[in-house]
């Protein structure tokens, strides 16, 4: 019979598409997995609601798991419990900075401008950094500069 940490591991092998260093179970997705018999359901939390890479990632989290030779793979979306940037492992923390995003700073509950701006950039780790745009390409991530490497960079919002 197929383990909940089997399951675990086989999604490690399925990485978000605009992050492709990062799997779903590094980005914090799995909110929970249910293996029967010869089925598994896990439930996926997006970042956020209009997250448009959730259906790749839900057929690609599917294929992974019927690979495991089970006889039911379903993989549902779910926003209970909300997704939250502390969601994110550690591991998922350090190929974020490795791939060029700043880690979110610890999520307390609020998300403001200032928090926002406050961003050590992954390239040199200056903390000497200017917001650019609140909005990046996705609504989870803000674009920067550093004035001391002159890099541009994202940062995951703590939220």
């Amino acid at each position: 019979m197929i383990t909940e940490a089997q399951i675990l591991t086989a999604l490690q092998n399925v990485h978000d598409p605009e992050i492709p260093t990062l799997s779903v179970v590094e980005l914090g997705l799995i909110a929970e997995v249910q293996v029967r018999d010869n089925a598994a359901h896990v439930k996926m939390t997006p970042t956020f609601a209009g997250c448009p890479a959730v259906e790749v990632m839900r057929r690609a989290m599917e294929d992974e798991l019927l690979s495991l030779g089970l006889g039911e793979a379903r993989v549902t979306v779910t926003y209970d419990p909300p997704w939250n940037s502390n969601r994110i492992t550690e591991e998922g923390r350090r190929k974020l900075k490795e791939f060029g995003f700043a880690p979110p700073a610890p999520y307390t509950g609020e998300l403001n401008l200032i928090q926002i701006m406050d961003a050590r950039c992954p390239f040199c780790n200056s903390h000497d950094t200017a917001l650019e745009s609140a909005f990046g390409p996705t609504l989870c991530r803000s674009i920067h500069y550093c004035n001391q490497c002159r890099q541009s960079f994202e940062q995951f919002k703590a939220l």
